[in-house]
């Protein structure tokens, strides 16, 4: 294997709270290992269009405390043709570029491997995605801080519920994966939490309608994971109100603002500790494999592993929601 000289940082996908502390983490740890390190601006579309420059330790100051990255972030159609890919690799060739760090998600893991596959290029990953949906790490960067946004705006909203003995159907982000949903249900003392990997019958709802709100309850709260398939939060609000429609329903959907926001100290730890070891992993000579964190220790995850296999709910959690919500 080639000496590795210059290392690429790029951050792809969606933008997570605590990516900054990622990048920051990589160059220096890049830096003070002897290491040249050159960003990459727009992800995988600056790799194919060349928005790369040079990183020095200053890049990188006053950039922890930040959401977003300062590296931006694009959907590339094109990093998903043959020929893009091939333009990105001539660009890093060009750039003397020898190993690539990658900061994102599933989608950007999965770019990753088949480039690595394609070019013989050591890449690492770094799990940064608000849905902690990837497998092989217990958290991802972001995730926190997004599960303490949901947390604050629900005890808003808890207000408003409790002064009208509303019913409110709150959605937020996840995936498909429900993560945020169930983690963000027990925090905030929600009644119930539908998630798409467990998905929630009327019949359920209905035990829920009756035994939860109806008896003993002067407001409720649900929160539903985002999900195309069932139309979220609307349809649910939809089935309550025609079957029921004494109960005074409302909706309100997070949206963007779970993505944004200053990163809590454990993202900014997790990211500061994926980072420095992704350079560790390269000086060892490991490839293709993501950084994860395993019962609080630093584990390196095959790509193959990653995107193969589906991290799952923990199914004694729904219990815990379900006994402490009655």
């Amino acid at each position: 294997m080639a000496e590795i000289k210059c290392i690429g940082i790029v951050t792809s996908g969606n933008d997570a709270p605590g990516m900054n502390a990622a990048v920051r983490a990589v160059t220096r740890s890049a830096i003070y290992n002897g290491f040249r390190v050159k960003a990459v601006f727009r992800g995988y579309k600056g790799l194919i269009d060349g928005d790369i420059h040079e990183f020095k330790t200053q890049n990188v100051s006053s950039i922890i405390h930040h959401g977003g990255t300062i590296l931006k972030s694009s959907p590339s159609k094109d990093f998903r043709s043959e020929e893009g890919r091939k333009k990105a690799f001539e660009n890093m060739k060009n750039e003397e570029i020898d190993a690539l760090i990658v900061i994102g998600g599933d989608g950007s893991i999965t770019g990753a491997r088949i480039f690595a596959q394609e070019y013989d290029i050591p890449c690492i990953g770094i799990p940064a995605t608000i849905d902690n949906n990837l497998f092989g790490t217990d958290t991802t960067i972001g995730y926190d801080t997004a599960l303490n946004t949901i947390m604050e705006c629900v005890d808003k909203i808890r207000d408003t519920a409790t002064s009208h003995e509303r019913l409110f159907f709150v959605e937020v982000m996840g995936d498909d994966a429900g993560f945020l949903a169930l983690n963000g249900a027990i925090a905030s003392g929600c009644e119930e939490a539908i998630i798409p990997s467990v998905m929630t019958s009327e019949e359920k709802l209905t035990n829920f309608i009756h035994n939860g709100l109806r008896k003993t309850k002067s407001s409720s709260i649900v929160l539903v994971a985002a999900n195309e398939n069932d139309g979220g939060a609307i349809h649910w609000a939809e089935v309550v109100k025609n079957k029921y429609p004494e109960i005074d329903v409302r909706i309100s959907i997070l949206g963007h603002l779970q993505r944004g926001g200053t990163p809590t100290a454990h993202d900014r730890i997790i990211a500061s500790r994926m980072g420095s070891a992704s350079i560790e992993a390269l000086k060892k000579g490991l490839r293709n494999v993501m950084i994860g964190i395993d019962n609080d220790d630093i584990v390196h995850v095959p790509f193959s592993k990653v995107i193969r296999e589906n991290r799952r709910i923990d199914h004694d959690l729904l219990d815990i929601l379900h006994n402490i919500s009655i």
